[in-house]
């Protein structure tokens, strides 16, 4: 048995590696390859080409690795044309797999999809790109699979692993003492993304805000949980910034920073949600080139860009995007979660109850999918 798999960045290899360990206890023979991060790596995946080569975000960002980035899916297409696999699963990244897909389910390769695009918040018109290109899509929350249906996609949800791996219950003492943290310390987490254009964005205004926020607060402790390949980076970008008093950049830990953390400011991405998951109360962050964010505002679909509030339909987190993320305003936010404990307890409720709605057997229901279609 051999499947083909790609994920395009380091939330696409956290997935990955949770469901390669469901197919791997349902197939034993089982051969993985394609494009893939660390965390695959590790179980055996042979990856091709390295999941990073397409971690781009944003319209100018695409355009300068443009050329890179088509060469590594034709190239990848003719291997797979070439040594069929069972059935293709794209991991997220849908601009680089989902046209992918499409070739391959014309030559009458079974394809899924795992994580539905976010039609719901932008680019609908997606979905019948997304209708062409899949079989099935595995999808991460709850309402997407009556979405799809719609449209004539077939889908299963099941669940997001996060939710799995994040305790219900945290424990904030046993996690400091594991980082060698004070109990006494205002722990703030900084999680700046996990693309280098995004850290590029956002690290100067979130130390800036940081420093902002220590000048009333003299006990507080700054982590930054870096991701995979960009430690050096954030170090480098983090020198010429102003100095903070206690701040530590880990290599990844971030679920550990945020069992910790009492405050955190966060890129929009997939580490909202997890720290929606710690119940930690946030700030989101956003910003990218001007024409980028111009095409995806113009493409919004709901006034929510963070994940948790995407989910509970309501800003229960602050979301300051591209002018309005000033480290005064960042600084700001943070203060006004210290100054209101009776809205960071109807948070934590919030997100408890989200907690509960995502927490399913990921691995078990998306191996179950993909052998329902590897059968039909």
């Amino acid at each position: 048995m051999k499947m083909a798999m790609v994920a395009g960045e380091a939330s696409g290899d956290l997935l990955s590696s949770l469901l390669i360990r469901g197919l791997q206890s349902r197939w034993t023979d089982l051969s993985l390859v394609g494009i893939g991060g660390p965390k695959m790596d590790q179980l055996g995946f042979q990856s091709w080409w390295p999941s990073h080569r397409l971690a781009v975000r944003g319209y100018i960002e695409v355009l300068k690795h443009y050329r890179e980035i088509t060469q590594i899916r034709s190239q990848l297409k003719l291997r797979l044309l070439q040594d069929r696999p069972s059935v293709f699963i794209g991991v997220d990244a849908p601009d680089f797999n989902l046209d992918l897909s499409q070739a391959l389910k014309k030559q009458g390769i079974p394809t899924v999809h795992f994580v539905c695009p976010s039609v719901w918040a932008w680019r609908a018109k997606r979905l019948e790109t997304l209708g062409q290109s899949t079989d099935h899509v595995l999808c991460l929350f709850p309402f997407e699979p009556a979405l799809l249906a719609q449209h004539g996609i077939d889908a299963t949800f099941v669940g997001h692993p996060i939710a799995q791996w994040v305790p219900k219950q945290i424990d904030k003492q046993a996690a400091r003492l594991q980082l060698g943290i004070d109990d006494q310390a205002l722990v703030l987490a900084i999680l700046p993304g996990s693309r280098l254009s995004e850290i590029q964005q956002l690290t100067s205004r979130f130390i800036q805000a940081a420093a902002i926020f220590e000048r009333t607060h003299p006990e507080l402790t700054v982590l930054i949980p870096s991701a995979p390949g960009l430690m050096q980076h954030l170090k480098h970008m983090v020198d010429g910034l102003p100095q903070l008093q206690r701040l530590t950049i880990l290599e990844g830990q971030s679920h550990e920073v945020l069992a910790c953390a009492d405050l955190a400011l966060v890129a929009s991405g997939t580490a909202t949600l997890e720290a929606a998951l710690f119940k930690c109360p946030m700030v989101i962050a956003y910003s990218m080139p001007w024409i980028s964010w111009e095409i995806i505002r113009r493409q919004r679909l709901q006034p929510w860009v963070g994940l948790p509030n995407i989910l509970c339909k309501e800003f229960v987190v602050p979301e300051l995007l591209q002018s309005q993320a000033t480290p005064i305003a960042l600084a700001a936010a943070l203060q006004a979660w210290i100054d209101q404990p009776e809205r960071v307890q109807a948070m934590r409720h919030k997100f408890t109850m989200l907690h509960d709605s995502l927490n399913q057997d990921t691995s078990l229901l998306a191996t179950n999918a993909i052998e329902k279609i590897l059968v039909s």
